[in-house]
């Protein structure tokens, strides 16, 4: 258990701030491509948009973060699902693949900009790397004198790790998560029917993902060459 001064630390507050960003471009994504594909039931409500207020859930977005950070579990959510009617697209299973695939798209390619953008500025300051990996060490008081780069550089190394957690997770081909929409549009229509009956059992299937610790496991290699590419 933490105490309020860590709850409340840099770290969380990054964390948060990367959650919401990242959350906020995973919904709009899969508005934005529903759209695209002829379904306007989520532009129509205002999904189509980056202002974070349009997709936080009270639980996944505020409740749960919050009290993961509380127990000092790293720091996850979700926003409210974006609202798709079938009936709209022209081809429903094919255009699922795509609106579900966009959502980690976003993400993949906010992490991916973030780490061009790191990059960059080591080669301007490279100071700003050994301040990052001392704060990563357990030094995390702003010291007086802080150079604007330094604090572009944490924010940018929780946009990376979050929206690389959104991703890899989102990805994950079981219902109800992203990647079960991308195998069942990529899958025949009798594969597709068949794999759709595992759908009842799919959220217990991703919590026991979760409790064997099979995400660490998956995301860990990618964690380490997104490291190297940083530190090196």
């Amino acid at each position: 258990m933490t105490n309020l001064a860590n709850i409340f630390s840099l770290e969380t507050v990054l964390s948060l701030f990367a959650l919401l960003f990242a959350i906020t471009i995973h919904e709009a994504a899969h508005a934005w491509a529903a759209m695209k594909k002829g379904d306007p039931t989520a532009a129509a409500m205002g999904r189509v948009s980056l202002n974070p207020l349009a997709h936080i859930d009270p639980i996944g977005t505020v409740l749960l973060p919050l009290m993961l950070r509380i127990a000092g579990a790293p720091v996850f959510g979700w926003a409210k699902p974006v609202m798709v009617n079938p009936r709209n697209l022209r081809h429903p299973r094919r255009d699922n693949l795509w609106i579900s695939f966009a959502g980690p798209a976003a993400n993949m390619t906010a992490a991916a900009v973030s780490l061009v953008l790191i990059l960059v500025v080591k080669a301007v300051q490279p100071g700003t790397i050994g301040f990052l990996a001392r704060f990563l060490r357990g030094d995390q008081q702003l010291h007086a004198g802080i150079y604007p780069l330094e604090g572009l550089v944490l924010v940018l190394f929780f946009f990376i790790l979050v929206n690389t957690y959104l991703a890899v997770f989102n990805l994950i081909p079981v219902h109800p998560l992203d990647g079960s929409g991308v195998l069942s549009g990529l899958l025949s229509d009798r594969a597709a029917a068949a794999y759709d009956n595992l759908r009842p059992y799919g959220i217990f299937i991703v919590m026991g993902l979760i409790v064997l610790g099979l995400l660490r496991v998956i995301i860990g290699p990618i964690l380490d060459i997104i490291g190297r590419i940083i530190f090196l």
